[in-house]
């Protein structure tokens, strides 16, 4: 593996010299992080696959601990279903 397949593709290689090729190389590096910053389904996407591992996780460490965040969530969903559908119907 070389030194520049090694970098992130939002980092600029260094030593470069000729001043055309390192504004190229900036500009690319740019681009990558823009493209990873604004991709917002894909963050999502990743996150909630980040938090479903963490609670298979829990869940096989945890089983009754599980079961209690687990109706505890769904009684707060509840909840505020029910305090907003209130609100509403006032």
């Amino acid at each position: 593996m070389t030194n520049s397949e090694a970098l992130p593709r939002t980092a600029v290689p260094a030593g470069i010299i000729d001043p055309v090729t390192s504004a190229r190389a900036e500009l690319k590096a740019a681009l990558a992080a823009i493209e990873i910053k604004g991709n917002i389904p894909r963050r999502v996407e990743k996150a909630s696959t980040r938090a479903v591992a963490k609670a298979r996780v829990y869940a096989d460490r945890n089983p009754v601990g599980a079961i209690a965040a687990t109706v505890g969530i769904a009684a707060a969903v509840g909840g505020v279903v029910w305090a907003i559908a209130r609100a509403i119907a006032r």
